[in-house]
């Protein structure tokens, strides 16, 4: 393990302070501490990339409580004494930094646009967003960056459609993305700058729409402020900027990796493009196997809690190893749980869109998304294949949330 320090007082005198995040040795792999704290020290001690200290939680079981329990809670992230992820502080009043009963009532603002129905109704428009890309891929000579040709621009052309943004924005929309997320990519000055500079821009979107009125999610949130007074001025414009971000920025990285996942296991690829009604159940093994990033937004205890055969005292920062649980061989027995098995019956059980009131409200939207850019590539390019050595391929750093760099495939 990587260590700073060993701990003075705290749950455990002697448990050293580890590094987070974690060290990553390649694009395929999460890191190998993982297996090693689930096995000796389920509640790890670690030094966060703000300089502040806290508990990362490992275990299945263990990640599900902090998740779901309120004494876990996001609203406390943003107290002025509250230790931090980063050195930039979060952003207050989101879905992110919110607990019951104001992070119930901004979500119901916006679930109905994310029901199973509404996605259904969707999915005709994101085939046929795919199959444009697809067919310009086609026209391509490999080797393509598949990031650059499908798994950046579908998921933000479908997430503003949605949402009701101009796609032509969409550089702009991957600067202030990539901002939101980084972990130490950025510096406090850089993130909070373009920070300021979304907000500018959506701010000025909610005036035209006032002015021309949309049936979109965006114009829907403009009616709930103007007329409902259901959320003010401010929740309006964070809303929509959580939504932007989490929208598209973590179906992004999945695509990539999920593809790249397929590529390794070519005999798995065959049997899909055969018999594409298998892709559902392969989807969520690739969910399971593929971590959006080490862990999930941060909490803050409210009270002394103990988990794992560990107290973690009050007003302690602690983060859910989603990628571990997601690999805890407790939970996904059979075949080596870091493993790909699309037959995996165990992988519905899997928690990469969360647990409890912060389940992901667009985890629908993401599966069909998965779902129809899969199936369509697979039936597309029966030949395609990784254009260099997967040892040749990184992902991003310093951020929340991992993709590939790049993709380079043929066929």
């Amino acid at each position: 393990m990587e260590t700073t320090e060993t701990t003075q007082g705290g749950p455990e005198t002697d448990q050293p302070i580890l590094n987070y995040p974690f060290h990553r040795p390649s694009a395929v792999e999460v890191p190998p501490v993982y297996e090693e704290l689930r096995a000796e020290c389920p509640v790890a001690h670690v030094r966060l990339p703000s300089g502040d200290e806290g508990y990362v939680v490992t275990r299945y079981d263990d990640v599900r409580t902090v998740l779901a329990d309120a004494r876990f809670s996001r609203a406390a992230t943003i107290a002025p004494d509250a230790p931090q992820l980063t050195s930039t502080p979060p952003v207050p009043g989101s879905l992110f930094t919110t607990d019951a009963p104001e992070h119930t009532r901004l979500r119901r603002l916006v679930s109905r646009e994310f029901t199973a129905r509404r996605v259904q109704n969707m999915r005709p428009r994101i085939q046929e967003l795919t199959d444009g890309l697809l067919d310009e891929m086609e026209k391509l000579e490999g080797p393509v960056d598949l990031n650059t040709a499908l798994a950046f621009p579908l998921p933000v052309m479908v997430i503003c459609e949605l949402l009701g943004v101009p796609f032509e924005d969409r550089d702009r929309f991957r600067e202030w993305s990539d901002a939101f997320v980084s972990l130490t990519a950025h510096t406090a000055e850089e993130t909070a700058a373009q920070r300021q500079q979304m907000i500018g821009y959506l701010a000025a979107l909610v005036g035209r729409k006032r002015e021309e009125p949309t049936d979109d999610l965006m114009g829907a949130l403009v009616a709930a402020h103007d007329e409902e007074g259901s959320l003010n001025e401010y929740e309006l414009i964070v809303m929509a900027a959580t939504i932007l971000v989490a929208g598209h920025e973590t179906t992004v990285s999945m695509i990539g990796k999920m593809v790249l996942t397929l590529l390794r296991h070519p005999e798995h690829m065959a049997a899909l493009r055969e018999h594409p009604e298998m892709m559902d159940h392969a989807i969520e093994e690739l969910l399971r196997v593929n971590p959006i990033g080490d862990g999930g937004p941060l909490r803050i205890t409210l009270e002394d809690v103990e988990v794992g055969g560990t107290v973690i005292p009050k007003g302690s920062a602690v983060l859910a190893a989603v990628c571990s649980a997601n690999q805890d061989p407790a939970r996904f027995p059979g075949a080596e749980a870091n493993e790909f098995d699309p037959a995996r019956p165990e992988a519905v059980h899997h928690v990469a869109f969360g647990h409890g009131p912060h389940f992901c409200l667009g985890a629908a939207l993401a599966r069909a998304e998965l779902q129809i850019v899969l199936t369509s590539l697979l039936d597309r390019f029966p030949g395609l294949r990784l254009a260099e050595e997967v040892e040749s391929l990184e992902l991003t750093t310093g951020m929340m949330v991992h993709g590939l760099t790049r993709l380079p495939v043929t066929w």
